[in-house]
């Protein structure tokens, strides 16, 4: 278990330490959980991801069911959040912005907990908290408004 294993690091330091972690993984078989902020890190080093918001899983996948097809309105904020280099792709982030306070995680909303920040979010959100459910493959996503293909930033 790694939690935010190179957040302190300096960049050169850091891709040395990814390479090794990623390195060791493959020659080994082994399976790491990686707790991390960087969403860089988490695609370099996951096959799969598990995206949480005040403590609960709100979407998982495949690295590349998650990062290419965000479900959750959390989900494509963080990745619409990540500067794009490629001025083909740039405005995306503009898409899927996260607004609003983070609530107490000591007294989280009644029902969906990302209901107060979320531009789809109705009187269901508020009254029923979303359970993990199928999207396509191995993909699941707690909401009960997912984001499809179009509307997802990837």
């Amino acid at each position: 278990m790694a939690d935010e294993p190179v957040s302190a690091l300096d960049v050169s330091i850091r891709s040395q330490v990814l390479n090794l972690m990623r390195r060791v993984q493959i020659e080994r078989g082994l399976s790491s959980v990686v707790i991390s902020h960087d969403l860089a890190v988490v695609r370099y080093l996951a096959d799969r991801v598990g995206v949480m918001y005040l403590g609960k899983l709100v979407e998982t996948g495949t690295t590349e069911e998650v990062y290419g097809a965000a479900a959750h309105p959390y989900t494509a904020g963080l990745l619409a959040a990540v500067p794009e280099a490629d001025p083909r792709t740039r405005g995306r982030e503009n898409r899927a912005r996260v607004h609003g306070e983070l609530p107490s995680p000591v007294d989280p909303p009644s029902g969906c907990r990302f209901r107060t920040r979320c531009a789809l979010a109705t009187e269901l959100c508020a009254a029923t908290e979303p359970v993990l459910s199928p999207v396509t493959g191995t993909h699941r996503v707690a909401c009960h408004h997912p984001l499809r293909g179009e509307d997802s930033p990837a």
